[in-house]
Order: C-alpha cells, then sequence, then structure tokens
C-alpha cells in the first residue's frame, strides 16, 4: 500500500516506510509542515516499487516487517542503479550495535533507534537532504566540467595531423595518448619543398589547462613559420621568439628534423628535449647525439645558438621521437620502464609495418606497468626506412 500525502510541487521527497500505520502518521504530522512531499510504503515490496517509480530524495526505512525486512530492502535498493544514490536512514528497534553496524555496511547513511524523538529525526533528515543536495550539486558540476574537458580535448586533437603525410621511401607512424583530457604534448609532420619534411614532437611543461593551451599556440606558431621550414635552427628559433613572449616561463621542450628524401638524410635540432632513438641492423639501438639549448620559452636563453646535428639514414633503420611520459611508466614496484628498455622492443624484427611496431610497443608497456596509471602524456612519432 501506498500513500502521497502532500501533492505541491516541492524540490524534496521522502519516502516513509514502517508496517506500523502510527509511526507512519507520527512521522508524517512531523515532517508534513516542513514543505516536504511526502509518500510512504508499509512493506519492503511495496517500497521498492515506489523508490523505482517516483524517485525520493530521502528514504526512512524501518528494518523489522513482515515479507521483505529493511536489510533486504536497503540492499536491493543499493543494487537498483535507479536508486543506488537514494539516502537511507533506518528506524528500528533494533539497537544492537552488531545491527546498526549491519546496516551501515549495506548501504544506510544513518540509524535511528525507537522509539525515536522527533527532534532527532528532524536534525537528521535535514543534514542527510542538504548532504545529498550539495553531492548532486557537486555532481552537476563535475559532470558539466568533464563535457568541456571532452570538448577541450576534442578542438586540440583537431590541431594534430588527421592523417600522417605519405613519404616515399618511409613509412610513418604515430601515437598520442594524454594522461588526462587535454594534454600538453605534440606532434606534427610537415611537406616542405624538394622533397623535404619537417619533423616536430615537442612536450609543454606541466599538465594544467595552461599546458594545453600553450600546446595548441606551439602548433599554430609552427604552422605560421614564415620560412620554407627546412632550417631547423630557424624554426626552433621563430618558436622559441614567439613562445618567449606569451608562456610566462612555461617551458617547452622540442625536437625538430628534416627529412630530405632525395638524400635520405636527416636534419636535427633539439631544445631541451630528449635525444631521438635509432635501431640501425647491424650497429643495434643507440641515441642519436645532438646537442641541444634548453627548453624553449625562458626568456634568459632566448637568442642562444642552437647545433644541428645531420645522420644519413639507410634501409632497415628504426626512428623513433618520444616524450618522456611513456619511459618515465612505472610498474607495482615502483620501477620505471625507462629508455633501455624502449630500445628493446624497437629493436624487435617482428613488426610487419611501423604501425604494428607501435602497437607492439604499447602492448609491452601495457604488460610492464601492470594497470598503474599514466601520470604524463605519451607521444611516439615513428619513422622506418624501407
Amino acid at each position: 500500500m501506498c500513500m502521497s500525502f502532500k501533492q505541491d510541487d516541492v524540490s524534496q521527497t521522502i519516502l516513509l516506510v514502517d508496517d506500523n500505520p502510527i509511526n507512519v502518521e507520527l512521522l508524517k504530522e512531523t515532517l508534513d509542515g516542513m514543505g516536504f512531499r511526502l509518500l510512504a510504503a508499509i512493506d519492503g515490496e511495496t517500497a521498492l516499487e515506489v523508490a523505482q517509480g517516483d524517485l525520493p530524495d530521502l528514504i526512512l526505512l524501518d528494518i523489522l516487517m513482515p515479507g521483505m525486512d529493511g536489510f533486504e530492502v536497503c540492499q536491493r535498493l543499493r543494487e537498483n542503479p535507479v536508486t543506488a544514490e537514494v539516502p537511507i536512514i533506518f528506524l528500528s528497534a533494533l539497537d544492537e550495535l552488531k545491527d546498526r553496524v549491519r546496516g551501515l555496511e549495506i548501504g544506510a547513511v544513518d540509524y535511528i533507534s525507537k522509539p525515536f524523538r522527533l527532534e532527532e529525526v528532524v536534525a537528521r533528515v535535514n543534514t542527510h537532504l542538504t548532504i545529498n543536495d550539495l553531492k548532486k550539486k557537486v555532481q552537476k558540476q563535475r559532470d558539466e566540467l568533464e563535457s568541456e574537458l571532452q570538448q577541450v580535448a576534442a578542438a586540440q586533437r583537431s590541431l594534430l595531423p588527421k592523417e600522417l603525410p605519405k613519404i616515399g621511401g618511409v613509412q610513418l607512424a604515430v601515437s598520442y595518448e594524454t594522461s588526462r583530457y587535454a594534454g600538453g604534448d605534440l606532434y606534427d609532420v610537415l611537406p616542405l619543398s624538394d622533397n623535404c619534411w619537417g619533423l616536430l614532437v615537442a612536450d609543454v611543461e606541466g599538465h594544467s589547462t595552461q599546458a594545453a593551451v600553450l600546446m595548441a599556440m606551439s602548433c599554430a606558431l609552427l604552422r605560421s613559420f614564415p620560412g620554407d621550414g627546412r632550417d631547423p635552427v630557424a624554426v626552433l628559433q621563430y618558436l622559441n621568439t614567439q613562445l618567449c613572449k606569451v608562456s610566462d616561463s612555461r617551458m617547452v621542450t622540442a625536437l625538430y628534423a628534416v627529412y630530405d628524401g632525395n638524400t635520405r638524410s636527416l636534419k636535427l635540432a633539439r631544445a631541451g628535449h630528449l635525444q631521438p632513438l635509432l635501431y640501425r641492423p647491424s650497429i643495434g639501438v643507440r641515441e642519436i647525439f645532438c646537442e641541444g639549448i634548453f627548453p624553449m620559452g625562458l626568456k634568459s636563453y632566448a637568442g642562444e645558438q642552437i647545433p644541428v646535428e645531420e645522420v644519413r639514414l639507410q634501409s632497415g633503420d628504426r626512428l623513433l621521437f618520444y616524450t618522456d611520459g611513456l619511459i618515465e611508466r612505472f610498474d607495482q614496484q615502483g620501477q620505471m620502464y625507462g629508455v633501455e628498455r624502449l630500445g628493446e622492443q624497437l629493436s624487435k624484427a617482428d613488426a610487419a609495418s611501423a604501425d604494428e611496431k607501435l602497437q607492439q610497443v604499447y602492448a609491452d608497456v601495457a604488460s610492464f606497468v601492470a594497470g598503474c596509471p599514466a601520470d604524463d602524456d605519451q607521444t611516439l612519432l615513428l619513422v622506418i626506412v624501407d
């Protein structure tokens, strides 16, 4: 049997569940004048039906009832996604500690012993309705923030290449994963003149909204470079000069390389970024040593001379540009993945394509970390020479 005591359109609804009509009437007289919309049920089955069909903001629930007792009602309410978050206060003559503990363990938020004092019921009802209302507001704000962050992440990813260009004589593959919605990593592959290509991998300091904004700005600055892009020094100097105007001392590491498809040569310039890895079948894996300057965006280092390293690539070479987010993944024991293990994966000759090689690397990382979450963005850009 279900009763509705107040039909006014009010914000908060309380469901009273008790097989004793006197208790229900007493609670109704106390709470009705406080502006609540009151529902009632005299057994557990009815309580479940009412809660499912007319979701209350709070339930006052008796334990000792014929048929389904209050403990089972509470458990079934918690198992139902519709009613799982509704606060439940037990009202019961069972006053032993084990009964209180059991009630709280199966999901109740409070426990009031019978015979109850009306002042205590009112105080606890108000307290838990306030807490529940605040939880709903916080959840609403979280949902709105998550939606906004997803939009930011989508907008940021739209700045990255939708697909990598086809370059004669080489295979390209990229992997880009953020530790949060929006990231501070950046990669790009730019077509230049005379069968040359510009390759950039960069990493903005931190993981905040500022880092995401600076990543987007770096992307725009690279594509607005006024030259032809074949001079790595000019590109990094330009980026550094522009970032010094806007970064407010937030650092950006970068590695910019120009690949010449005519000569299979690569010119590299580096600003605080990790050395790229080169696997060559005849010599194995090594880092390509390239002296660099400090990260970009630091005004005190603006105008510093930028060294350039040139490498002649060969058939079978695998060249990997990456950010530190992957090598700084940790396992359950706190051990870091590291450059050495990344190099071992790069050298394994069991991948038919560049995409498959990156998939193998990430499979190995996943096996290593065994579920430990990433703390930083991860970007890999792989070049395989045919």
